[in-house]
């Protein structure tokens, strides 16, 4: 099959707040979660420098403060953050529902085992 598809809604919510799809999905190499926030729901505080996946957080929906590293960034609708790896974060809902997508990807690595590698834009529209 050439697609998979899955409505975040009827996958378990976890924490009062994930959806995680990547299971779902059957997706290898993007990770993918909604993140539906009830008024004051604070996330656990995380990095991923274990599995060296970086992440974007973008907020569809509502006001909220993303804590990076000790600094309270600050997000409205429509905001993007991305965040390296190695960082802390932690989502800390404002006083009204938000809504985010959570997308992570591991660390490029070559066929030699190395890192850093770079994205193959061959073909991309975006």
């Amino acid at each position: 099959m050439t697609y998979r598809k899955v409505n975040y809604e009827e996958v378990d919510r976890v924490s009062g707040a994930m959806h995680f799809l990547r299971e779902p999905l059957d997706s290898e190499q993007v990770g993918v979660t909604i993140a539906k926030c009830e008024p004051g729901w604070i996330g656990q505080r995380h990095d991923h420098t274990e599995n060296g996946h970086e992440e974007i957080y973008i907020l569809i929906d509502g006001r909220a403060t993303v804590v990076v590293d000790d600094d309270p960034v600050k997000m409205k609708q429509g905001d993007a953050l991305w965040i390296d790896p190695t960082s802390d974060r932690q989502i800390r809902n404002s006083d009204q529902e938000s809504t985010f997508v959570l997308v992570s990807a591991p660390e490029l690595v070559d066929g030699d085992g190395n890192t850093g590698g770079n994205w193959s834009l061959t073909g991309f529209q975006g």
